[in-house]
């Protein structure tokens, strides 16, 4: 097909002519249509009882570590269901609500464009980095900053350089310390510190914003309940970095299972001005990783477990992606378009397997990185002996 974006020619899916990519477009159009116009109370009980569920369990884990931290059962206890509270109000409320899913319950409190979150990173820069140009450019090499977010490789189509030897244990730094990469993404930390194209005053200038809402973070989690606590200070302030660690544990497993899946695809751009809607959501689809799971796989996954539908309809309130997730696959069984769903484990076997293939250049790359490499050495002894 004449695609405004170049598709891999290895992929899973079929090709379908211009009549076809229309008469798919129709049908997932008509799923979303379906749900729109029914959404109504249940939806709105659906989001409050998340949010009761994201105060209670954090009031309720942080009154134990308060007044009883130093117990180690109750310090277990109190440090898991606050990150099970971090996580749910990331995922299911904060991600949600941000993508404007519940805009139309006119809930000041729950309006998209101005939704801040428990995490460093703001609510602005999430709207930009995540719901503009990742939701817009999915997948795309050079214009999605989240295939690796300028730190790993995960694709053939990104140029291999020495660092990406380090894509495993790079990637398990990325996973501990997520919320900070992802409150810095936009920033563009590689240009400065691998490319040299931004200086380290333009990084201080941008980070304004980043830097107010970390320093908040820091002394919310890290100074005001610890010092509260008096006698439970430790306790406090080890669980409190302990449930933060496990959020950023966990979104990151869910959203690498969502994108670095071996069979999610990676698209180089040609004319994306000219992409057309049924063809952006082919792009979605084929970029995107389902996992199954129970409904607690569900809820603390945001229903990011059903990563192809939320990148289909990200306006539609995540609890409805259950119900349409099978409407989607027999579509995309009806066009041979690859529906690419797997357990939570397979899924994330895929990804480390992928990753480590992806730190290691192919052949054609290290024939050309070692001709560099002899050039740069014949260039500068060349000038050393002819002195």
């Amino acid at each position: 097909m004449n695609s405004a974006v170049k598709f891999p020619l290895n992929s899973k899916s079929k090709y379908l002519t211009q009549d076809q990519i229309e008469a798919f477009g129709a049908k997932i159009d008509a799923i979303r249509q379906e749900v729109m116009d029914d959404l109504g109370e249940k939806d709105a009980k659906y989001i409050y009882k998340v949010r009761n569920f994201v105060r209670y369990t954090e009031i309720a884990s942080r009154g134990m570590l308060m007044f009883a931290g130093w117990l180690p059962p109750v310090w277990l206890l109190g440090t898991g269901m606050l990150g099970v509270s971090k996580i749910v109000e990331n995922m299911e409320l904060g991600h949600n609500v941000m993508h404007g899913q519940y805009d139309w319950l006119n809930d000041d409190s729950l309006r998209g464009k101005d939704f801040d979150w428990d995490n460093v990173c703001t609510g602005d820069d999430w709207r930009h980095t995540h719901n503009y140009i990742h939701h817009t450019y999915t997948n795309i090499v050079g214009m999605d900053h989240d295939v690796g977010y300028g730190l790993l490789r995960v694709s053939d189509e990104q140029a291999w350089e020495p660092r990406f030897l380090l894509n495993i244990p790079l990637t398990i730094q990325l996973m501990v310390f997520f919320e900070w990469y992802v409150g810095v993404q936009n920033l563009h930390l590689e240009d400065a510190i691998a490319y040299k194209t931004k200086t380290w005053a333009q990084v201080w200038q941008d980070s304004a914003n980043f830097r107010k809402k970390a320093t908040r973070q820091i002394l919310k989690d890290y100074l005001f309940f610890p010092v509260i606590a008096t006698v439970n200070f430790i306790p406090v302030l080890t669980a409190n970095a302990t449930a933060n660690i496990v959020r950023n544990l966990w979104s990151s497993a869910v959203i690498f299972n969502g994108h670095f899946t071996e069979d999610a695809e990676n698209f180089e751009p040609d004319n994306t001005a000219t992409e057309t809607r049924t063809e952006w959501y082919l792009r979605q689809i084929r970029g995107s990783s389902n996992f199954t799971g129970g409904k607690w796989m569900h809820f603390l996954s945001g229903n990011l477990s059903h990563q192809i539908e939320h990148h289909l309809f990200p306006d539609m309130p995540a609890n409805r992606y259950q119900e349409v997730a099978p409407k989607v696959r027999a579509v995309c069984e009806e066009f041979g378009v690859n529906y690419n769903s797997a357990s939570f484990n397979a899924q994330f076997a895929t990804v480390w397997t992928r990753l480590a293939k992806m730190s290691v250049p192919n052949k054609d790359e290290r024939q050309q990185w070692k001709a560099d490499v002899q050039n740069k050495l014949k260039a500068r002894f060349g000038r050393l002996l002819s002195k």
